[in-house]
């Protein structure tokens, strides 16, 4: 069974989508399906709850918790009204079969991973899902083991994921991985009746090679950068020290100034040789 939707847009488009629909209905048969022999059964089995009375109360009542479901078979069908719960309800003895399904989200590890990115480099990866069902009768009636077939479509979904990824995508691109993988995930699910609601990447491990040169590469990216800056610095200290040279040499009462400033600079360190300042213009008189 499937519904069509239809929305009107600008300039008279339509645009349509076809959703499918899974009803309980399509997977239990009706009341008059149920021949001779099954009411003559079901009939004995009334009778031998009510002749076994109080023991069969306490083997026929049960109790399903608020985060569970019972989805009953009688004779192998599944009754009518779907899944039973949360409450108490009574089974017949010998024709029902009572399957318990847990509602809560579920967690499970999806083991590590080696896959081959596009870019021809070996990674190991591994992700968290959090599913969970949301039709317990689908999911008795189409999967035998909900969870671990929903691990063993989550393995194969981010091998074919990281597959066309390559190793610079998949270490700084997670969220979008893992959205992806959710969305791919959710729709292998969905007709299991599981909702898959979240899906981590949780680690990404490289070779030992591999970290080595990634190491190497990164290291050589720092010290290019560290020389880089060295130069700029010493291109800016040589520029300032040019315009102050060009200052000093205009005035040479500045060039007295920085001589002296420069001995009363020397004479703080404690040396044990005594200066004494010569004025600069004597200097002159003797080149003379």
């Amino acid at each position: 069974m499937a519904t069509t939707l239809a929305s009107s847009k600008d300039e008279g488009l339509i645009e349509t989508h076809t959703y499918p629909i899974t009803t309980t209905s399509d997977m239990k048969p009706n009341d008059d399906s149920v021949d001779i022999c099954s009411w003559i059964l079901i009939g004995l089995s009334y009778l031998l709850m009510i002749i076994t009375i109080p023991v069969s109360l306490i083997l026929c009542i049960k109790v399903v918790q608020e985060y569970e479901r019972a989805v009953i078979l009688r004779l192998g069908r599944i009754l009518s009204g779907g899944a039973k719960g949360p409450g108490l309800f009574c089974i017949l003895p010998c024709v029902d079969t009572i399957v318990i399904v847990d509602l809560r989200t579920t967690t499970f590890n999806v083991p590590p991973q080696e896959v081959l990115t596009r870019d021809s480099v070996t990674a190991s990866v591994d992700a968290v899902v959090y599913s969970r069902i949301f039709n317990p009768v689908i999911s008795v009636t189409k999967v035998t083991n909900t969870q671990y077939a929903t691990q063993l479509l989550a393995q194969t979904t981010l091998r074919n994921i990281l597959g066309t990824k390559t190793l610079q995508e998949i270490l700084s691109d997670r969220e979008a991985i893992a959205h992806s993988m959710q969305i791919h995930l959710d729709e292998g699910t969905g007709p299991w009746g599981v909702k898959v609601e979240r899906v981590e990447i949780t680690d990404v491990r490289l070779p030992q090679s591999m970290q080595r040169s990634m190491a190497a590469e990164a290291e050589a990216s720092r010290e290019a950068r560290a020389k880089v800056i060295a130069a700029e610095g010493e291109q800016k200290a040589s520029r300032q020290l040019k315009e102050a040279a060009d200052v000093i040499a205009q005035s040479p009462i500045a060039l007295q100034l920085r001589y002296l400033q420069t001995l009363t600079q020397i004479s703080a360190e404690k040396n044990s040789t005594i200066i004494f300042p010569v004025p600069i213009e004597l200097l002159n008189l003797v080149k003379r």
